[in-house]
């Protein structure tokens, strides 16, 4: 059936079109069916019904435009056609039932080019949560996120590259470790992600002093050229398979282990890494509550690593309190910075950052075993490291004179203050993150929450807990308001909640 065209001007994502519900009954398709565009091309799309489009027309996405030229046409030919074949593949996985490396390779295809619906690739996120993977299918779906992408090849080897598990706020140590590792000759081309429910990503923190949205081909030439880069690797087509999939984990709050070590090893291996060292925070509220569900994790991330040809190492490291004092990106950048110039700042961040660079600095040959912390410590120390975030940022196009003093913080700021004395018990690092988020962070640079007692330090009555930054008056309102409402510290002795005794009237 022959269409008029109505430019939508609205992405969706995919490559979809709208029919009206008679023209949809007409041409025999429904939601979620594939036609396809015949122009001066054939491109399939994914159906939508409404009556918000005039039968005899179809309402066509700007993805759907954009690939049909410059301009849409003014009339189109939809022709129904069938669903990929990766849909009967996923409903295999339902069925609990393994998938050979073609199959697997197919979905990912599809996953990338837009090809399946967000019920299709959430049928495959859970169906993958429930069931699980072998060692040989997450093999398979690492190698064909990796090949979904680009990949930067270095003719210098080793490439050196670390990972956090996430689930601790404040984890600002990248801005430490990756000039720490090239400041000692190696390579650490370090691509990174924005904050998704968190108070500030790594990328979210290094833009506070450059730019960070680089061509893959970009971050190898600054690697090349400085040792380093800190990017976001959203800017880039490298593992693109991964984000589409985050997309689809975010809503329904899971995280399938088998697509976390295909994430993680995805990226590492699509950047040409040979070491990897990956922080995995254990404890309370974190994503791995204990020691053993950490060592088990730990096993299967070295063994897909050797599988993949990279070698890797695991750090376990303490999660249930914040790393450093500060929440929110530029409070942590000035703090990582200030750690860099003057080597003055919160110890838990100092001995995490040269413990995990330390490691790097064995496998990359450049220290001894037991001795590469000693050497990370130094190269902090002596101001190395410093300088080469200098040239990092320079390479990057922002101000290489830099200094902690001039990163500006939110204008407006309130307190909440103890309201007894006595020791820090508790410490709820969720709550801490809400109420960085409600300030402003990480989308507002300035906003943020800055710790000022820690479990087991005192405090005494009337003495701030903790200080709200944030951009906006209004903002900073609501961040208090629920810091009030729900303390995100405890301290002991202090009143939790009033209980009143109702009388009937």
């Amino acid at each position: 059936m022959e269409f008029k065209v109505q430019s939508l001007k609205i992405k969706a994502g995919k490559y979809k079109v709208v029919l009206n519900n008679h023209d949809a009954i007409e041409l025999g398709v429904r939601g979620g069916d594939r036609v396809l565009l015949k122009d001066h091309m054939f491109l399939t799309a994914i159906v939508e019904t409404g009556d918000m489009i005039p039968i005899g027309t179809v309402g066509v996405y700007q993805e759907c435009c954009e690939k049909l030229g410059d301009q849409c046409p003014l009339t189109i030919e939809l022709i129904p056609t069938s669903k990929p074949n990766s849909v009967g593949f996923i409903k295999k996985m339902m069925d609990h039932q393994k998938l050979t490396q073609e199959e697997i390779r197919q979905i990912v295809q599809d996953i990338v080019r837009e090809n399946l619906t967000e019920v299709e690739m959430s049928a495959f996120v859970t169906s993958s949560y429930i069931y699980g993977m072998t060692s040989d299918e997450i093999e398979w779906l690492t190698r064909a996120m990796i090949d979904s992408g680009e990949k930067i090849e270095f003719n210098t080897h080793p490439i050196m590259d670390k990972h956090s598990i996430g689930g601790v706020p404040g984890n600002k140590i990248s801005l430490l470790v990756v000039p720490i590792i090239a400041a000692n000759g190696l390579l650490i081309p370090k691509t990174s992600s924005r904050a998704i429910t968190g108070a500030a990503g790594t990328a979210d923190l290094m833009e506070v002093l450059a730019p960070v949205e680089f061509t893959a081909d970009e971050i190898k030439n600054i690697t090349e050229k400085v040792g380093g880069v800190i990017a976001w690797g959203g800017a880039t087509n490298i593992a693109p398979a991964d984000d589409k999939l985050i997309r689809v984990e975010y809503p329904l709050s899971i995280d399938p282990r088998c697509q976390l070590l295909a994430s993680i090893m995805a990226k590492k291996g699509a950047v040409g890494a040979d070491c990897v060292v990956i922080d995995i925070p254990v404890g309370i509220g974190t994503k791995v509550p204990t020691l053993d569900d950490g060592k088990k994790l730990a096993r299967d991330l070295i063994e897909l690593g050797e599988r993949l040809g990279m070698k890797v190492e695991c750090a376990m490291t303490y999660g249930a309190s914040p790393v450093g004092r500060t929440i929110g990106p530029a409070i942590e950048v000035r703090e990582a910075l200030k750690v860099l110039e003057t080597m003055q700042g919160p110890n838990s961040l100092i001995e995490k950052s040269t413990g995990l660079a330390g490691i790097l600095l064995e496998m990359g040959g450049v220290a001894t075993r037991g001795h590469g912390k000693d050497i990370a410590m130094e190269t902090l120390r002596s101001g190395k490291a410093f300088r080469k975030l200098q040239e990092i940022i320079e390479a990057q196009g922002g101000n290489p004179n830099v200094s902690h003093t001039d990163i500006v913080t939110g204008e407006h700021r309130g307190e909440l203050s103890s309201p007894a004395d006595g020791y820090v018990i508790e410490f709820d690092n969720k709550r801490i993150v809400e109420i960085a988020r409600m300030a402003g962070a990480p989308t507002d640079k300035g906003a943020g929450v800055w710790i000022h007692r820690k479990k087991g330090e005192t405090v005494k009555k009337g003495e701030p807990l903790i200080t709200i930054f944030a951009d906006k008056s209004w903002k900073l309102t609501q961040a208090l308001k629920s810091a009030e409402k729900e303390y995100p510290i405890i301290v002991e002795g202090m009143l939790l909640e009033r209980v009143q005794t109702f009388k009937s009237i």
